[in-house]
């Protein structure tokens, strides 16, 4: 089994999962209207990490001479905290890294700050956080557009599986720029109120910056946990090569993936699926369709993306810890922004947080190119610790 061990976000909302989780159950965003910023005439709407408050625990926690990028400190700043607590050692050889991201430090491409020219190239942030916790592998990048939190997961449930690794460290991290922000109004896929996820007057996404990071490790299928656990069951990656940047007008890709982690599944068991949600008018009716074809429209749907924005290679490394979390707490986080729902193929978006007994949770994302992953997450809740530990028990 591969469970989760550790997990930490910085975002908008806070510097720790149970920060962030709390405020989401709350009902408050991290998403607000910023005028001028990064020398951009047009407002937008985007939740942006507090730079000043980065800089006091960064000095705070971390003990470097190192110049690090706003991008290198968020994610070297939360696997710091995700370690906090574990027994954990990064730099023991069964251990490896994993980082997600669409982005890494694109700015530099404008003026490189003082920095090398190699700065900008996503393996060099890599190693360079790699080395800061004197890792003895070389990094695995992952920057497969907007689904690559979830590749990045992928792949640690693969490269756990089949190699001596026992440990994976996988953080997804992205930061806004002037180059990002333009970049996405140029496509007219920005929403310059509050996003909308699945609802009918949905009118575009809204961006945000996050570092997140979820520690994975594996143990034998009959190990007995002494707590609720949560284990990353299955994952899927498809890709119906579309569009370079339009998903499939009928969800055939996502349904794929999401075909390939339903094997020997019954819906009834999904407690809800954490959609990509995006609030476009294309990706919400594509991700209805499939979800309908899927025979999976009557569970629960919710969106993330009303409290932190599009969080781009960090999405769904901080999607799946929020919808974790909810799970463990018996709850399905209703969709902030949604009013009026209206895809072309009704689904059971969630409006008000609501209580769940089921135990597992689907976590979906889509993509530029046609690409699209799913996620299957289950809670070993405490009646499977209890007959585990039964189970050992009667073996002795």
């Amino acid at each position: 089994m591969i469970y989760q061990v550790s997990e930490n976000i910085i975002s908008a909302l806070g510097f720790s999962s149970e920060e962030n989780y709390r405020a989401v159950k709350q009902g408050k965003t991290g998403l607000r209207l910023y005028e001028n910023r990064f020398q951009i005439p047009e407002p937008f709407m985007a939740s942006l990490i507090d730079k000043e408050r980065l800089n006091d625990e960064w000095g705070t926690e971390i003990q470097s001479q190192q110049r690090y990028t706003k991008f290198e400190k968020a994610a070297i700043l939360s696997i710091f905290k995700a370690l906090q607590n574990t027994d954990i050692h990064p730099s023991d050889a069964n251990v490896v890294l994993i980082v997600s991201t669409t982005k890494g430090n694109v700015e530099l491409l404008d003026s490189l700050n003082g920095f090398d020219a190699d700065r900008i190239h996503l393996w060099r942030s890599a190693q360079l956080i790699a080395d800061f916790f004197e890792m003895k592998n070389r990094p695995i990048v992952v920057s497969n557009a907007c689904i690559s939190g979830a590749v990045a997961q992928i792949t640690a449930l693969r490269t756990l599986k089949n190699s001596s690794f026992d440990t994976a460290i996988v953080v997804g991290a992205d930061m806004l720029s002037k180059f990002i922000i333009s970049g996405f109004q140029s496509f007219k896929a920005l929403s310059p109120i509050l996003c909308q996820p699945f609802d009918q007057e949905r009118i575009g996404l809204n961006l945000g910056e996050a570092a997140a990071t979820i520690i994975y490790k594996k143990t034998d299928d009959n190990f007995a946990f002494s707590k609720e656990t949560m284990i990353l069951t299955a994952g899927a990656v498809s890709n119906d090569a579309n569009h370079i940047s339009g998903p499939s007008r009928t969800g055939a890709g996502l349904y794929q993936a999401i075909k390939k982690i339903m094997q020997n599944i019954d819906a009834v068991e999904i407690a809800f699926i954490n959609a990509h949600g995006t609030a476009t008018r294309y990706n919400d009716d594509m991700e209805s369709m499939a979800i309908t074809t899927a025979h999976l429209e009557n569970r629960p749907i919710n969106s993330l993306k009303g409290y932190f924005g599009h969080t781009l290679g960090a999405a769904g490394v901080l999607e799946t810890i929020i919808s974790s979390h909810a799970l463990m707490d018996n709850t399905i986080l209703k969709t902030n922004g949604l009013k009026n729902k209206g895809t072309v193929c009704p689904v059971n978006a969630v409006t008000e947080n609501q209580t769940c007994t089921a135990k597992r949770m689907m976590k979906l994302l889509s993509g530029f190119g046609g690409c699209n992953a799913a996620l299957l997450l289950t809670k070993i809740g405490a009646e499977s610790v209890q007959q585990q530990q039964e189970k050992n028990y009667n073996t002795l």
